[in-house]
């Protein structure tokens, strides 16, 4: 959860202005959370307090009508109309809040199942559903069954069926001004940001490198490294300056669960 958030906030300068260059700055005065980070926070808080995914989302979406960045128009509609029923939207959001479930179910079908759950309240389209599964499905492998990097690329597209470009060429269509906006886009190229690094600092260096959506594909692969690799403390420090109260405590809440369910196996 904390990979997606401190992903979220060093991607966040960059979506839109400033082009991102090797050595940057991971955690500047013009950085912020944006809605990658209060949507994650809604989900993981709906797990947590057995709150349906909608319910949370709302809450937490208008408790922050206005993070850095904004809310995507079709999200953005969603949130603001009187019945709020899922639209057909395959955009990366629905991938970028999901790596609580990855985390807080234990069993493979369980996450999937969790994962459409939390993606149909929003974005009921069969992409958009898919990307939230992939995400989760990594996440859960990484941190139970210790798949190595060449067994997730192989897994990814078996059960997924996503071709992972190479890094190149995810580099080149950022150069170009290419917007990744879609779980098909952004989903696996964070998974590909993921599998080239080294250590949790530069798969997030590597996915905003990669330019676009810089804020959400870091987030994405944030959340992956977290299960793979040991996050620095300094940079949970950092990221804890950028966030208000109520969000740390659900941040506490969740990692106290999580040592919980390990001290009882």
């Amino acid at each position: 959860m904390l990979g997606a958030i401190i992903g979220d906030i060093v991607g966040s300068r960059f979506e839109f202005d400033e082009k991102p260059v090797e050595g940057f700055e991971l955690f500047a005065p013009q950085c912020n959370y944006t809605d990658d980070t209060v949507c994650t926070i809604a989900i993981a808080d709906a797990i947590l307090n057995s709150r349906p995914y909608k319910d949370s989302l709302l809450d937490w979406c208008h408790r922050y009508p206005d993070p850095m960045g904004g809310y995507g128009n079709m999200f953005h509609h969603w949130l603001n109309s009187d019945h709020s029923h899922p639209t057909s939207s395959y955009g990366n959001g629905s991938a970028m809040r999901v790596s609580p479930i990855g985390w807080l179910f234990d069993d493979y079908h369980e996450v999937l199942r969790e994962a459409e759950r939390s993606a149909m309240v929003s974005h009921a389209h069969r992409e958009g559903v898919k990307g939230a599964q992939c995400v989760a499905t990594v996440i859960y492998w990484l941190r139970t069954v210790r798949m190595t990097k060449e067994e997730i690329e192989s897994a990814v597209r078996h059960n997924f069926g996503y071709t992972l470009p190479p890094l190149k060429d995810i580099y080149k269509i950022g150069d170009e001004g290419h917007f990744d906006a879609t779980c098909q886009e952004t989903v696996p190229y964070a998974i590909r940001c993921f599998l080239e690094s080294q250590n949790f600092e530069d798969a997030i260096r590597i996915a905003v490198l990669a330019k676009g959506d810089t804020d959400t594909k870091a987030a994405i692969c944030g959340s992956m490294a977290e299960a793979f690799y040991e996050i620095p403390e300094e940079l949970i420090e950092k990221a804890y300056e950028y966030l208000p109260g109520d969000m740390l405590d659900v941040i506490e809440q969740f990692y106290s669960s999580i040592q919980q369910e390990i001290s009882h196996v």
